[in-house]
């Protein structure tokens, strides 16, 4: 086992480097958040909650989702919101509507990935997201949320 260092730019190179080999690139990325928000917007739960929240905005919020799955699949450095904050002000959401979203997620993943190894490495990354949004959103159970 090595102990090298390597540089931010190497380890960029190489997680695009693993990600283009099973098949992510932002083509990819473009078809996977076009086609997961239109699923969204016509599933009856989701839906009107992205619909509320967005309105007349999708163009705009699909160009930030692509930039936000390509910074997290490509590590590409695109995107610099600050989604726990844009979450924690919805109102309707409950835990619940996570496991929904990831069931979603996972079979829009199914229906175009490349690859069965790209449905398993943008899902790690999601149920992540999802996680760490839920307890920015909810706590963790027994302990306050901090809101402010």
């Amino acid at each position: 086992m090595s102990d090298a260092i390597i540089s931010a730019n190497e380890r960029r190179a190489a997680i695009q480097a693993h990600a283009a080999a099973i098949g992510i690139d932002e083509d990819y990325i473009s078809l996977l958040v076009d086609t997961f928000y239109a699923n969204v917007r016509a599933q009856p739960l989701l839906g009107p909650i992205f619909e509320r929240e967005i309105g007349a905005g999708w163009d705009r919020h699909l160009a930030t989702m692509k930039r936000f799955w390509a910074s997290v699949t490509l590590n590409a450095g695109v995107y610099s919101g600050k989604p726990v904050p844009a979450h924690q002000k919805l109102s309707g959401v409950e835990p619940w509507h996570f496991k929904i979203w990831l069931a979603l997620f996972r079979q829009t993943l199914e229906d175009t990935a490349p690859t069965p190894e790209a449905v398993a490495y943008v899902m790690e990354r999601a149920e992540r997201i999802a996680e760490s949004l839920q307890l920015a959103m909810f706590g963790f159970p027994g302990l306050p949320v901090n809101r402010s």
